[in-house]
């Protein structure tokens, strides 16, 4: 029987084990350091003791199979659990099986419920995710100012594809007033962090000259590094570029590319 089999979670019962020396927090440096086993113990005390999330990093272990068989049906039931109890970690991912009814109905009213209950909450996953159904109408209407709102709160707190989705919004005019010189700065954000759609963005940017001043040199290096990260599009843009440079011109975007360095996401408030 795996690790995860003896412990039948899903229908717990609320007894104190040790409260005061189980928490969340202790019981993801435990996961850390590589004790399942210590974790698993960690996140059910914390669980028992009032923290919902305990059992939402256990149906992760299990959506995973980290230290036991894969079971998402299980994964789904602790989720639901720490649902109940106010884990927005666990509404969140709750509403996106719901979304794509992975083992549970799919229902994207119910969906966008748990999702939008956990970006109200502050989850970041769940203000991105609330954003993409306000943008898309799936189980709410359609509102694209207020997912905006969404993503702006989860850029807030370095959520990278909250960041892109906003960099697009502003790129659009979609949702708020067309801004490029706000696009540029928020894929100049991401793009500064390695991500592959902010450095191909930011490649776009500098070929065309939109919100910022058009520089093929810059285009180019941003374009090397998006294709080297396996952005679609990416390649075919570098193969252009380059017929557009010069000797000189190729050999500074080349250094460009390989002196250049990631640094965190930072906040976009």
């Amino acid at each position: 029987m795996k690790l995860l089999r003896c412990i039948a979670f899903a229908a717990v019962v609320m007894v104190q084990t040790n409260p005061a020396l189980a928490d969340v927090a202790a019981g993801i440096k435990i996961l850390e350091s590589g004790d399942v086993q210590g974790a698993v113990k960690t996140f059910r005390q914390a669980y028992e003791a009032g923290e919902a999330d305990g059992a939402f990093y256990i149906g992760r272990l299990f959506e995973v199979g980290l230290g036991t068989d894969k079971d998402i049906q299980r994964a789904a039931q602790l989720f639901a659990a720490a649902a109940s109890k106010g884990s927005a970690k666990a509404q969140n991912r709750l509403g996106l099986m719901h979304l794509n009814g992975q083992f549970v109905l799919e229902d994207f009213k119910r969906a966008s419920e748990l999702i939008c209950e956990a970006a109200d909450a502050g989850d970041a996953d769940g203000q991105f995710n609330c954003g993409t159904l306000y943008n898309t109408g799936k189980g709410v209407t359609i509102d694209q100012a207020k997912a905006v709102i969404y993503w702006q709160k989860a850029a807030s707190q370095s959520h990278v594809a909250a960041i892109n989705l906003l960099g697009q919004a502003y790129r659009d005019g979609t949702g708020v007033k067309s801004d490029p010189e706000q696009a540029v700065f928020l894929f100049s954000n991401t793009a500064a962090a390695g991500n592959p759609l902010g450095l191909f963005e930011l490649a776009k940017a500098y070929t065309h000259g939109y919100g910022v001043k058009k520089d093929l040199v810059k285009a180019y290096g941003y374009a090397n590094l998006a294709t080297t990260r396996a952005m679609e599009g990416a390649a075919e843009l570098r193969s252009a570029l380059r017929s557009q440079l010069s000797a000189a011109q190729l050999k500074e975007a080349q250094a460009f590319s390989r002196e250049w360095k990631a640094k965190p996401v930072q906040p976009v408030l």
